[in-house]
């Protein structure tokens, strides 16, 4: 059986026709709550969107975990890369060689981040590489005699657009790992092919990076038989760390590991810096439609000063009337908060069916908007309504569980 206290809150919402301008602001405080409910939902999953598309680019050209030595090189790389690709957790492991250099082509100069991979296992690692001329690599192994062998180079193509290169034209690489000469220092210089451009669709990336492999890495270097760390990937991104840890604990030092998470701290700390500030901003219009509920509980209160104390003669606890208000409250803003997620789920669902919304590809990454419904985002928002809406309604009921029920019959 439904107790008298539900029962005298419903009647109470619904509105008497002298009561129109309670029941217009009681539905005011409802759309305020579902405003700001849907607002928030859409806002939090096109920033987890962000956060997800942004990781899924960031990962497609780093690894998981970086393996390397305190004190530079090290040449034990085979023996440690097949120790690492024995643990729990790991699908596959990559030697590189990481330096800076310089590339002149007919058309230009531009500085870039040298990265010398090995063909056969960097697929497994780095996944932006797997459709983008590792297999011109490989053929730098089977150099045969009969012409004069040009080894090939990956690039990202916005730093091919600004050489002026395409696949297949000529670039001179240039360390500065070079040699004495009897008229001073000569850098090192070597001709080399471009064998495939890849898109990560970040300009930091793709406006600096170029992949070479390994073995001519070395030879360009200097570093004969030694590399500057192994790049690890693993089935859970999430459980890096974890797997960075037993890697460093297995081999001890000076061998030390990063996981991305580390690698990215500050980027991905500021995106959860401004989902938090986001959150934060978009509640405060779940609390304007809660000081719309507080308003309407105190005039319904107001309105009620005979009916309280009628209830309040024949028996009724504080606790009681405390109940029929706080009751009323809730109502509104549970109507509100389910109304809120129900739209922020279907304007996502439009977001993310017809991507309406296009963003100037001169300043963003990305077209459109990404988005990512997280359930337990969705559920925090719909409880920090609720109890923002809860607290709303404190003061109206406590209000009208002390009204005294002799004044208020004689004075009412």
């Amino acid at each position: 059986m439904m107790s008298f206290e539900y029962f005298i809150g419903g009647r109470y919402l619904r509105a008497k026709q002298k009561e129109t301008f309670i029941s217009l602001i009681t539905i005011l405080s409802i759309a305020g709550v579902t405003v700001g409910v849907m607002a928030l939902i859409v806002v939090i999953a096109v920033m987890a969107g962000f956060e997800s598309d942004l990781k899924a680019r960031i990962l497609g050209v780093e690894s998981h975990v970086v393996l390397m030595r305190h004190g530079g090189s090290f040449t034990d790389y085979r023996k440690i890369s097949k120790q690492i690709d024995t643990l729990d957790g790991v699908t596959a492991a990559t030697p590189f060689i990481y330096t800076q250099i310089m590339l002149r082509s007919p058309s230009g100069v531009s500085g870039a981040v040298l990265r010398g991979i090995d063909p056969e296992s960097a697929g497994g690692v780095i996944k932006i590489l797997k459709d983008s001329g590792l297999q011109s690599l490989k053929q730098t192994q089977d150099r045969g005699n009969s012409k004069p062998w040009v080894p090939g180079i990956i690039l990202g193509k916005e730093l091919a657009r600004n050489l002026g290169v395409g696949k297949g034209d000529a670039v001179y690489l240039i360390s500065s790992q070079g040699m004495i000469s009897p008229i001073g220092y000569l850098p090192a210089m070597k001709r080399f092919k471009v064998a495939g451009l890849f898109e990560s669709g970040m300009y930091e990336y793709d406006g600096s990076l170029a992949y070479i492999n390994l073995k001519d890495a070395q030879k360009i270097l200097h570093m004969e038989g030694a590399v500057t760390g192994i790049e690890v990937c693993v089935k859970d991104v999430y459980d890096a760390r974890n797997i960075a840890g037993k890697i460093v604990s297995n081999l001890g030092f000076p061998y030390w590991a990063k996981d991305w998470m580390q690698m990215n701290h500050n980027l991905f700390s500021a995106l959860k810096l401004e989902k938090t500030v986001m959150f934060i901003i978009l509640a405060l219009i779940v609390l304007v439609a809660a000081f719309n509920i507080a308003s309407t509980l105190i005039m319904m209160v107001m309105g009620k000063t005979k009916d309280i104390a009628i209830l309040k003669a024949m028996g009724a606890m504080d606790s009681s009337i405390r109940k029929i208000f706080i009751f009323n409250g809730m109502i509104i803003g549970s109507v509100g908060t389910t109304l809120g997620v129900c739209l922020g789920f279907i304007m996502c669902g439009l977001l993310e069916k017809y991507k309406f919304i296009e963003l100037p590809g001169d300043v963003y990454y990305i077209s459109t908007l990404p988005v990512r419904l997280n359930p337990m985002d969705v559920l925090i928002i719909a409880a920090a309504a609720l109890i923002i809406c809860f607290v709303a309604t404190l003061y109206p009921a406590r209000q009208a569980s002390k009204l005294n029920p002799v004044e208020a019959i004689r004075y009412g």
